[in-house]
């Protein structure tokens, strides 16, 4: 049990976060887990319990004993990185409130972990997985349903949440779309002119009344559709075409970023694009084509040129 004075500060900090601090519901969830798993281990590390006041006693064996012991339970590296941006974030807080020196806990060192690269599909395997899933079911227009959802992950850029996320107002869909992405980050997408058809052909075959507060995607039974059905039907389609495991609806949206770069696109606008609020974000792709990249440096930079 966490002492009751941390437990009112922590419920505090969450609040504050996700009022101003502008992350999702679901980032704001994970931080607490964290902080939570964080100040349990602390009780339990002291013998004692642990109030408000051990906080600003911290020290760095205190971290390095908690690190060793989120390791030993199996969490990765990774994990256990977020995990002490989390704890790291909510000490920095409580030191504001309270007055203490939190150098020790700001100091500790993340753990190295290995950036997973983006996995994009090759252009002619996209476009087989968008028209292989209306293949894929004996209702017609759950198919042209499907179709339209990937053709707006791969076309667009989407987020499947995002996708999933319009609403029968936003039909149908003009030149652009109003996006709001992770945290509140608005952002305008361009809708390709088959991207809008797929959806209009979906909308038109669509057996329910898509009115503007529901949903602009139905399941079988006319609620909202839901991310595992599309999961679901990728990977039926990728078993048909041989591809890996990685083909997932959130490699459509890798394959949008890359296919744009490749094509010699802009790192900042296609940041803008994705709603990446980060341009280290977005040049994980920077990395899926260093031929590419070097295509470009030999073209323009200005020494290379003189060469």
């Amino acid at each position: 049990m966490i002492q009751p004075g941390l437990r009112d500060a922590l419920e505090r900090w969450l609040a504050e976060l996700a009022a101003v601090g502008g992350r999702s519901p679901r980032t704001v969830e994970a931080y607490g887990s964290n902080v939570a798993a964080f100040l349990a281990f602390l009780q339990t590390h002291d013998g004692d319990g642990a109030g408000t006041a051990r906080i600003g006693r911290l020290t760095l064996q205190d971290m390095r004993s908690w690190m060793a012991h989120e390791r030993a339970r199996g969490l990765s590296a990774r994990s256990l990185a977020r995990a002490l941006s989390a704890v790291k974030n909510f000490v920095a807080w409580m030191a504001e409130r309270e007055g203490f020196d939190p150098s020790a806990v700001l100091m500790t060192r993340t753990p190295r972990f290995k950036n997973k690269l983006p996995r994009p599909l090759a252009e002619d395997a996209a476009r087989a997985m968008i028209e292989t899933v209306e293949l894929q079911t004996s209702a017609g227009w759950t198919g042209l349903r499907d179709q339209a959802v990937l053709t707006l992950l791969y076309g667009c850029g989407l987020r499947i949440s995002e996708a999933l996320g319009l609403m029968g107002r936003d039909l149908p869909l003009g030149e652009s779309l109003r996006i709001f992405g992770k945290g509140g980050k608005e952002r305008i997408v361009p809708v390709l002119p088959v991207a809008r058809r797929a959806v209009a052909a979906y909308a038109e075959a669509c057996p329910f009344d898509l009115t503007p507060e529901a949903p602009a995607f139905r399941a079988m039974r006319g609620g909202g559709l839901g991310p595992r059905h599309i999961q679901k039907v990728m990977e039926q389609a990728r078993a048909q075409l041989g591809l890996p495991a990685t083909a997932t609806p959130h490699a459509m949206r890798h394959s949008f970023a890359t296919h744009l770069m490749n094509a010699g696109g802009d790192l900042r606008a296609i940041q803008e694009l994705l709603g990446h609020a980060s341009l280290s974000t977005t040049q994980a792709y920077t990395a899926v084509d260093t031929a590419r990249l070097m295509e470009v440096y030999e073209a323009s930079h200005p020494r290379a040129a003189a060469e």
